[in-house]
């Protein structure tokens, strides 16, 4: 039984094979190649006889006498090519045979039809594009490692069907955002990554130096701050898809650099972006998935994305959940019906506010497996969002729950600057962060009442394709170093 070749000694072997390719005429490192189209345009437009040039990394190859099959796939399709001998040359026929997996070729030829039904190029002539020296991952069966799959995106990409297919899917996402909320009037916006104070939300930012300014600058955490300045300087509906950057924890659900949707409306609220998230998830369903109905998860769960969705006030939830007295309750009481109820008391529950945020936020969240609108949060919560009009204590915002996990807040925004300077000073005070006073100098020039949501993309991915992990629908996921 023939010994398995070691990588090195693929490699060997393959670079030799170079060397004769190269000897024969064949330049190992080809140049353009006008191709008629990609695979699958090739397959949806087959025609018996039509003459094609198409091009793809060699996935099979097989000999049978005088004829050599080959399957190239170009990331769109994969596709059947005959080559004769008779048909090629001898000597094109020979060279070809110094072909190995993963070697990427055009070729020349006409389409027709096996007698086992397969449409097939019977090539002309072929042309080497780009020689592979290294043997792809376990011989096109796919890479299994998961790790690998991670830091070598590449070889993930090119031996494994389905994740090429989330990344399409991940593309037609953005797409389908942009055209729906262009068609509403919305205009595409950018606005800093590097920052003079990183605002917006409460997180660690990263640092670095700007050299010419001679100055610290932080990478974004939000945009937001910089968007309502559009508002106040007269833009209308605005919208942006970029890049934050958390200096924070890494799991199953925060990559340290996501991507993100903000959306302002001048003159809406909290409703507003309630219809536009009732508009905007429909669209998606229907024009990237074709159903409404989500399959999420290993135990695939069907998630209905068919509006209306449920609105119900957090305050609601928590008295489902701890008992319709649980507001009325005494400090110490509480906190044994939450211990009861299977909550891990912690330092950090001081009294009754951070107790009932703790059982919402662990107790309850994950049960609202369906769209939920989650509303009326404490404005300690809160700081950028106006209160109701009928209960200072809680602003008006929702949080947007989808399979136990929420996707994305919606703001009624504050736009009465002394109320937002007295926020950004009881933010201040708890975390020794200066106050952004340039931002409340601008919202004195005068905001519009504006609605505000902000979307999670990496997440909003993970559920459109019933991926449970973020790093599956990042394409360069952050790794600890090896």
């Amino acid at each position: 039984m023939a010994q398995e070749q070691t990588p090195d000694q693929y490699r060997a072997q393959r670079i030799e094979n170079r060397a004769r390719l190269e000897a024969l005429g064949y330049a190992p490192y080809g140049h353009a190649f006008a191709r008629t189209g990609t695979l699958r345009e090739t397959r949806a437009a087959f025609a018996e006889g039509a003459e094609v040039a198409v091009a793809g990394r060699i996935q099979t190859k097989r000999r049978m006498g005088k004829l050599m099959f080959i399957h190239l796939n170009d990331g769109t399709d994969a596709f059947q090519v005959l080559l004769k001998r008779d048909g090629v040359g001898e000597e094109a026929y020979n060279a070809a045979k110094l072909l190995d997996l993963g070697d990427i070729i055009g070729v020349k030829g006409t389409l027709f039809t096996t007698q086992a039904g397969e449409q097939t190029v019977e090539v002309a002539s072929w042309e080497l594009l780009s020689k592979a020296i290294r043997q792809p991952p376990e011989k096109w069966h796919g890479l299994q490692d998961q790790e690998e799959r991670y830091r070598r995106r590449y070889l993930d990409l090119m031996s494994n069907p389905e994740s090429r297919a989330r990344f399409d899917m991940r593309h037609k996402i953005l797409l389908g955002i942009r055209n729906f909320l262009t068609s509403k009037g919305f205009v595409e916006v950018e606005t800093p990554i590097m920052q003079g104070q990183a605002g917006g939300a409460a997180a660690k930012p990263f640092f670095t130096h700007h050299n010419a300014l001679d100055r610290e600058m932080a990478l974004r955490i939000a945009p937001e701050l910089y968007l309502k300045r559009l508002l106040v300087g007269g833009f209308d509906k605005i919208f942006e898809l970029g890049k934050d950057f958390r200096n924070e924890g890494i799991d199953r659900t925060h990559n340290p650099e996501f991507t993100v949707l903000e959306v302002y409306e001048a003159y809406g609220d909290r409703t507003s972006m309630k219809r536009l998230i009732e508009g905007l998830l429909p669209y998606l369903c229907d024009t990237v998935l074709g159903t409404r109905q989500v399959r999420y998860g290993e135990q695939g769960e069907v998630i209905n994305f068919e509006p209306p969705y449920r609105e119900v006030a957090q305050a609601d939830l928590i008295k489902e959940k701890m008992g319709e007295d649980w507001f009325s309750l005494d400090y110490s009481t509480a906190r044994k019906r939450a211990a009861e109820a299977g909550l891990i008391l912690t330092d950090e529950i001081v009294d009754m506010l951070t107790l009932s945020h703790e059982v919402y936020d662990k107790l309850i969240e994950k049960t609202l497996r369906q769209p939920t609108f989650v509303t009326r949060i404490p404005r300690q919560y809160v700081p950028l969002a106006k209160a109701c009009a009928d209960d200072p204590s809680v602003v008006d915002v929702f949080e947007f729950v989808v399979a136990g996990r929420e996707l994305c807040p919606g703001y009624t925004e504050q736009n009465d600057p002394e109320a937002q300077r007295a926020a950004f000073s009881r933010q201040v005070e708890a975390d020794a962060e200066p106050l952004d006073q340039d931002f409340v100098e601008a919202l004195e020039y005068g905001m519009p009442p504006t609605g505000g949501l902000g979307m999670g993309i990496d997440r909003l991915v993970m559920f459109l394709t019933g991926t449970e992990a973020i790093r599956d629908v990042i394409l360069f996921p952050q790794m600890k170093e090896v």
